[in-house]
């Protein structure tokens, strides 16, 4: 009996004491700071509608004005050298933006030409990364796969009875999935003139109907068309170059392309294209600020890491000077950064 009154006014009394003092806290923690959320906000409804729609949750709550009023800034962080084609690109997507342009087009259109490796396609990325949330966000379209005829209803879908039916097409199939999103088809000038019948619709009118009848709204995405279009125009004056005459044989250049592009395209498809943006060839300080972007993202994936990547200028230098070539832009450089530094870290991290 001494051990059961032990237990029962002793042990017991004390755990009960004890189980109510933390029940008492606990009613106080959860109090103050609530497990359950009683009142829905606007950043739980974005994160809904953002899984239904697949618009990122950042586009819906983020002030789309404060977004464009600094959109040439967050572009240069990753395009480097094209000041005129990010200005140019921005303009455009602002006068679309503040209803300056006719809303059943898409937000922006444009013609991008230049040589390999000197930020096209970056700029792309760039601006999906930017406006969409997601670099992912871009939809790339390699136009030589429509040279011939029979290719072009790809774009859209095949007719009824044909193998690839119900798969939809590539171009409006991609874009009814993702609306938001950057639509990048590389190498427009090889595209069969059946596809520019097809991309006026989409300039004209924001829409496209497919095989099946729906109708795609393109009315959220931005259209960039790349071109190698005189290339040769530029290979021929690159000996030429230097900080004293670019701009004045750019000039000359600009000339000859546009002459070039009027008599490639024709000229009622390009009176639809918001800008036609010339790039230029990247010059060695142009080169080095890149080498500084490619370190910084190298080193982002060695933080994850607790690694710190410490470059020293000699080092810049030397993949400067065996990976620098106007021929053919950053390219090579971001070879020579990977044969020389990611390779060898690699193999380290791995020892």
């Amino acid at each position: 009996y001494g051990k059961v009154a032990e237990l029962r006014y002793g042990t017991i009394a004390d755990l009960e004491k004890k189980l109510k003092h933390e029940s008492e806290e606990l009613n106080k923690i959860q109090k103050n700071s609530k497990m359950l959320k009683e009142e829905v906000d606007s950043e739980d409804i974005a994160e809904v509608i953002a899984k239904w729609t697949g618009i990122p949750v950042n586009k819906m709550l983020e002030s789309e004005r404060s977004k464009l009023i600094k959109l040439e800034d967050e572009l240069h962080k990753r395009v480097v050298g094209q000041d005129e084609a990010v200005s140019a690109v921005a303009n455009a997507i602002r006068r679309s933006r503040a209803g300056l342009q006719d809303v059943a087009r898409p937000i922006g259109s444009f013609i991008f030409i230049g040589t390999t490796g000197v930020g096209k396609t970056e700029l792309a990325r760039a601006l999906a990364e930017y406006l969409f949330n997601d670099e992912h966000a871009m939809i790339r379209i390699d136009m030589s796969e429509y040279m011939e005829k029979h290719s072009v209803s790809r774009l859209v879908g095949a007719p009824p009875g044909y193998i690839g039916y119900e798969e939809g097409g590539q171009l409006t199939e991609a874009v009814r999935r993702r609306p938001y999103s950057v639509v990048l088809l590389d190498e427009i000038e090889k595209a069969h003139p059946d596809v520019f019948n097809i991309l006026l619709q989409v300039l004209d009118d924001g829409r496209l109907t497919d095989n099946q009848g729906r109708t795609v709204d393109f009315k959220n995405t931005i259209i960039i068309m790349t071109s190698n279009l005189g290339s040769h125009l530029f290979q021929e004056r690159f000996n030429d170059f230097n900080e004293d005459n670019f701009e004045e044989i750019l000039a000359e250049l600009r000339v000859k392309l546009s002459d070039l592009l009027r008599k490639t395209i024709r000229p009622e498809f390009l009176n639809r294209i918001d800008e036609v943006v010339l790039f230029k060839p990247l010059l060695k300080g142009e080169l080095k600020n890149i080498i500084e972007i490619q370190l910084q993202r190298v080193g982002k994936l060695l933080a994850d890491k607790n690694i710190d990547l410490v470059v020293k200028d000699e080092v810049k230098d030397f993949l400067l000077s065996i990976g620098s070539d106007i021929t053919y832009g950053a390219r090579p450089l971001k070879r020579t950064i990977q044969r020389h530094l990611i390779n060898p870290l690699s193999t380290e991290l791995l020892m």
